[in-house]
């Protein structure tokens, strides 16, 4: 027997609890009915054009995206809106959208956690815990089995990660041996000074901006090095992470597919 969509969002609040969201954060679901059956389901970074329409061509009835669709309060959603048009395409299909954001940022597992994973670092620790749960919060920290220069971790995370055209970014010196490392999927430069005072050699994020990362280099070589990666990237780790919560609750009564779309909105490069 399929799961009804209430016994799936249970699930999924189990392991992303909405009371770990940020409180200016849009988090749960947005549209479906909780009654209905759900067989199919698309896991996806952004709810857009181009993964809406991929659910539709899967017939799911629930996609899961870790970005909020309605992220700022609205008074409508008509359909000549591209939000609204996206929820009417849904509704008029039959399918859920339900967003876990900032509770998937700092669950433990969480969206840094599968960031962490994919660049092989072991032992890891949230980089900003939760005062009352430790072991949840943004970002992490943890260590390679191996120290290496930062040449070649920058290697590693080029091929850890999809490829897009804003690439993989990197400021320090490529001899400077690499072992302690943070991570923060997402838009991290407001956490430079927790990444440093972690210890870390490197601290991988996505959306670093020219001044927050010039001031940040400026303060000594000793500091971590930067990597900087497409904000789409550095969280579609966490799509096959969110996938196996539904695997796991429901096995093979529910068919999860990880979306392979490349949402980044770069999509072209040049240099001279």
């Amino acid at each position: 027997m399929s799961p009804t969509l209430a016994e799936v969002i249970t699930a999924l609040e189990r392991a992303y609890p909405p009371a770990l969201a940020e409180p200016w954060d849009a988090v749960g679901l947005v549209c479906g009915d909780r009654t209905e059956p759900v067989r199919s389901v698309l896991v996806c970074v952004d709810p857009v054009e181009s993964t809406v329409d991929e659910a539709l061509e899967l017939g799911a009835d629930l996609v899961l995206a870790h970005h909020p669709l309605l992220l700022r309060g609205v008074h409508g959603v008509p359909a000549d809106d591209p939000k609204g048009k996206l929820i009417h395409r849904l509704i008029r299909a039959g399918s859920a959208l339900f967003c876990a954001h900032t509770n998937a940022d700092s669950a433990d597992p969480g969206v840094s956690d599968a960031l962490a994973d994919a660049l092989g670092l072991v032992g890891t620790a949230p980089l900003e815990p939760k005062p009352d749960a430790p072991t949840t919060g943004l970002g992490r920290v943890g260590e390679l089995a191996e120290a290496e220069p930062f040449a070649q971790f920058v290697r590693r995370v080029a091929e850890a990660l999809p490829a897009t055209a804003w690439g993989v970014r990197a400021a320090g010196d490529p001899e400077r041996m690499i072992k302690r490392v943070a991570v923060c999927g997402g838009a991290g430069d407001s956490m430079l000074g927790v990444a440093t005072r972690s210890g870390a050699d490197a601290y991988v994020t996505a959306d670093l901006r020219h001044h927050p990362a010039g001031e940040h280099l400026e303060k000594g070589s000793d500091l971590p090095a930067l990597v900087d990666v497409s904000h789409w990237a550095s969280e579609w780790p966490w799509c096959e992470q969110a996938a196996r919560v539904i695997r796991d609750a429901f096995g093979g009564n529910v068919a999860v597919h990880v979306s392979e779309r490349r949402t980044d909105p770069w999509t072209l490069a040049a240099s001279r």
